[in-house]
């Protein structure tokens, strides 16, 4: 059997930025954090026979904004989890969170609650950038974030950071890196911007930066990285040595379970791949969980389709992957 990871979606922003398409919404003035636990556990539950025996070797709870949770909630739910899933003792465990949202209670809370590792959505430093691109935070707010994770005690953290922005220049994307590499983080998320449908930045496009300033921004960012001993393994991300077994796993054909209103899975069982998703609307989805009834669009991926979704996942990646993975992960000789 592939690797198994869990994802967890928490669908709350503050406000949804004009570039985001993920499913996120606007959130509520009293979040039901608990009933929402409550609701992830009992869709787990419906999920279990697809992964008895088998191991969690990373945790992602993505969003949305999962930093509007509090460390008690969190607590509670890997409390609950750890009943039903086996963990390994290595297990990555990752949170995202917004610069705007942290707390350095809410910091030491996450990791009493295992999360081991943050992914920090900066996007840029450069306070006109985060204007265009509608984010909460500011350039303090960014760097507080950073601090308060270390101080927290987080010693495995990502940053995440867009290039190719409206009016973005070759001077100013490089000064984002700059200012990333100088607290020192375990792993980058450089990734360009791009428009995609259902989003405000689609219904009214701003202007980006040619093809050539694209170019030069990429390939002088990537130096750049390189130079500071960050290795680029996949089309977006760079590491010191500590690539994310999350993503990896994702890129090598793992499977993954999905637990949260929009989140899409893939699991092996004896009869075939699967994909499927959840419940989208957070309302529905509060409503569907606690029945079991949240899974939706169960369907089998055809053994003709297994090589265009292996490859399309292993080209991601810069080292590609071992060749004796397709049999593994596939079925297929």
């Amino acid at each position: 059997m592939p690797p198994l990871s869990l994802y967890i979606h928490v669908p709350w922003c503050v406000k949804k930025c004009p570039y985001c398409d993920f499913n996120s919404h606007t959130s509520p003035q009293s979040l039901p954090q608990k009933a929402y636990a409550e609701a992830l556990i009992a869709d787990l539950q419906a999920d279990l026979a697809w992964v008895q025996g088998r191991q969690i070797s990373s945790v992602f709870i993505g969003g949305g904004t999962p930093s509007l949770f509090s460390g008690q909630t969190y607590q509670d739910l890997f409390g609950q989890l750890r009943h039903y899933l086996d963990f390994a003792d290595d297990c990555e465990i990752t949170l995202e969170a917004n610069p705007a949202t942290v707390e350095h209670d809410n910091f030491e809370g996450y990791l009493k609650a295992g999360i081991n590792r943050l992914s920090l959505g900066i996007q840029s430093f450069n306070p006109q950038h985060l204007q265009t691109l509608g984010r909460i935070h500011t350039q303090q707010d960014a760097f507080n974030a950073i601090s308060l994770a270390k101080t927290a005690g987080f010693s495995n953290v990502n940053l995440d950071l867009m290039h190719g922005l409206p009016n973005q220049s070759l001077e100013d994307a490089l000064l984002d890196i700059e200012t990333a590499l100088s607290f020192n983080p375990t792993h980058l998320s450089w990734y360009q911007l791009t428009i995609e449908p259902n989003t405000a930045f689609y219904r009214q496009p701003p202007t980006l930066p040619d093809d050539d300033i694209l170019w030069t921004i990429q390939e002088a960012g990537q130096h750049k990285l390189a130079q500071a001993g960050f290795l680029q393994y996949e089309v977006s991300a760079y590491s010191q040595q500590r690539p994310s077994k999350h993503n990896l796993n994702y890129w090598q054909f793992g499977d993954y379970l999905a637990i949260g209103a929009g989140a899409h899975g893939k699991v092996t069982t004896p009869e075939g791949i699967f994909r499927y998703r959840k419940t989208r609307l957070p309302k529905d989805y509060l409503a569907a969980a606690p029945l079991q009834q949240a899974r939706l669009g169960l369907e089998k991926i055809a053994p003709e389709d297994l090589y265009f979704e292996f490859m399309m996942n292993a080209l991601r990646l810069k080292d590609g992957v071992p060749i004796d993975y397709f049999e593994q992960r596939t079925g297929l000789a």
